[in-house]
C-alpha cells in the first residue's frame, strides 16, 4: 500500500444523516419514529434530534450504510446524507452553551462482523 495504513484517516469515513420529516399526523409521527429507530438499529448515534452519525471503516462500508438508509426512507420529508473523512471529523468542535469540547476519541478497536 505504499506506506499508507489500511485504516488511514483519509479512508475511514463518518456519515451524517440529517433529516426533516413531517410529524403533523399520527401516521407521520409513527413513520418518523420508525426511521429514527432504524438509524439506531443500523449503528448510528444521535448527535441532535434530527442529526445522526456513524463511523464507517471504509468508503465501501459507508456506501452500504447509505443504501440501507435509502431503503428505510419515509414517503415524505427530506433526508441529507453527508460523508466526511476521519481526518476531517478530527477537526470537529462540539459547542455546548459557552463551553467548547473536542469530539469523542475514536474507538481503539475496530469491530468487524
Amino acid at each position: 500500500m505504499r506506506g499508507r495504513s489500511a485504516l488511514s484517516g483519509y479512508r475511514m469515513m463518518w456519515l451524517y444523516v440529517m433529516f426533516d420529516l413531517p410529524v403533523g399526523t399520527k401516521a407521520e409521527r409513527k413513520a418518523a419514529t420508525k426511521f429514527r429507530n432504524h438509524l439506531l438499529d443500523l449503528g448510528f448515534e444521535m448527535a441532535q434530534f434530527s442529526v445522526y452519525l456513524k463511523f464507517a471503516e471504509s468508503k465501501d462500508a459507508a456506501e452500504t450504510s447509505i443504501q440501507k438508509v435509502k431503503e428505510a426512507l419515509p414517503n415524505r420529508g427530506k433526508v441529507h446524507i453527508v460523508t466526511i473523512t476521519d481526518k476531517q471529523y478530527g477537526n470537529a468542535r462540539i459547542l455546548t452553551g459557552t463551553k467548547s469540547e473536542r469530539r469523542p476519541k475514536n474507538p481503539d478497536q475496530l469491530a468487524l462482523f
